[in-house]
């Protein structure tokens, strides 16, 4: 029988008084991850203690962590980048695109996984498609349907969150990735907003880009990002040729013997200075933990903490995305007229209500530092905002 996951708010430095719905800002540093850090910044003292070229390559443990948040089998498929853009960038350069062809992307999609696109489709006159949702009920299902059906036999590329980054609606990862197969599509995705907090299964959903920045549901640093390439990008240009991404790397006393080869896999796709000796051990210890925890509970026992007060806001009037279609971690509460948002906002943060104002929506997000009296502080603001 599987144990289910209980709160986990000691594991982190957040105060009693603050009620922190917010993580799809930012994602807290457990306590070990934030020793973790200080402990690296205290290596730098002196410099002998980080010996080439073993240190170098630590961050091999960070791709092996992350390959199997990802049920992938191969690290070599990691690549460790600064963040999504720059995943995104390098999928841009790589991928073909023409004209008569398109890229589908979602509306509102975050501006990071979207910038790279608006310029590819200007500069090949490819159309750039960003699939709207519509209206009313089955909100998330239709948004869904309406996806699948803008890819094509002239899509190329397809750019798409498992969640979205505004209001928390669920992408069907399976069943596109099928439809781009299907078309010969390739299949980009930024998994920042779920992973670490949902389950995912590239062998699945089989995309051939995946992106993640580290400092939100992974827990992790800022400028820190994990990306998985897949075999139709196993022989592309990276950004920048870092030194480190090249065979014979290790050998520091011949690295003046210059290599044409890359090591093999995602390296390449790595950016310069990768070792970073700061960030990667926060990662490493924040990863460790989630895999502890298990993506699956946290999931579960974040739809649990919300479940109630969700049904609550809905009877109050406020605009829910039905369960079947948003996540338990993040959702966006769309408010009833007679509430102004900016308002409710800034009445939330009088009572140390922290959230995020997201297109027309109120973005909440839980974790497992987050309790029944967070949501009760929550809970007891919309009320009075309806009254």
């Amino acid at each position: 029988m599987t144990v289910p996951l209980d709160c986990r708010r000691d594991v982190f430095q957040i105060p009693r008084s603050t009620h922190y719905f917010d993580c799809a800002y930012m994602g807290p540093l457990p306590r070990v991850s934030e020793k973790a850090g200080v402990e690296a910044i205290r290596r730098k003292r002196v410099p002998s203690r980080t010996l080439p070229p073993e240190a170098f390559w630590d961050i091999d443990r960070l791709r092996e962590l992350f390959a199997r948040l990802i049920r992938s089998d191969d690290p070599a498929r990691i690549a460790i980048q600064p963040g999504v853009s720059y995943g995104i960038a390098t999928a841009a350069l790589n991928l073909p695109v023409s004209a008569g062809q398109n890229i589908v992307v979602t509306h509102e999609q975050f501006p990071a996984a979207y910038y790279s696109w608006r310029r590819v489709a200007n500069e090949t006159g490819a159309e750039l498609r960003a699939v709207r949702p519509p209206e009313g009920p089955r909100r998330g299902r239709e948004w869904n349907e309406r996806l699948l059906q803008a890819v094509d036999a002239q899509t190329a590329i397809v750019c798409v969150p498992n969640v979205h980054w505004t209001d928390g609606t669920l992408f069907d990862l399976v069943e596109m990735g099928r439809r781009c197969r299907h078309v010969g599509a390739a299949l980009v995705i930024d998994a920042t907003q779920s992973l670490g907090v949902l389950d995912l299964d590239v062998t699945e959903v089989r995309p051939d880009v995946l992106l993640c920045a580290a400092y939100k549901w992974l827990l992790g640093p800022y400028s820190l990002s994990l990306a998985y390439f897949g075999p139709r990008m196993d022989d592309g240009t990276p950004l920048e040729e870092t030194w480190l991404a090249r065979k014979g790397s290790r050998d520091f006393q011949n690295l003046v013997n210059y290599r044409a080869t890359y090591d093999a896999g995602a390296v390449r796709y790595d950016v310069s200075e990768r070792a970073n000796f700061f960030l990667a051990p926060i990662a490493q210890r924040s990863l460790e933990l989630i895999l502890d925890w298990s993506p699956a509970k946290i999931e579960v026992y974040c739809r649990k903490l919300t479940r109630d007060f969700l049904e609550e806001a809905e009877s109050m009037g406020y605009g829910v995305e039905e369960e079947a279609w948003r996540s338990g971690h993040l959702f966006g509460l769309r408010m009833p007229e007679k509430v102004d948002l900016e308002d409710l906002r800034d009445t939330l943060a009088t009572r140390s209500v922290f959230a995020s104002l997201r297109g027309a929506a109120l973005r909440l997000s839980t974790h497992v530092y987050n309790d029944t009296d967070d949501v009760d502080a929550l809970a007891e603001v919309l009320r009075e905002a309806v009254r």
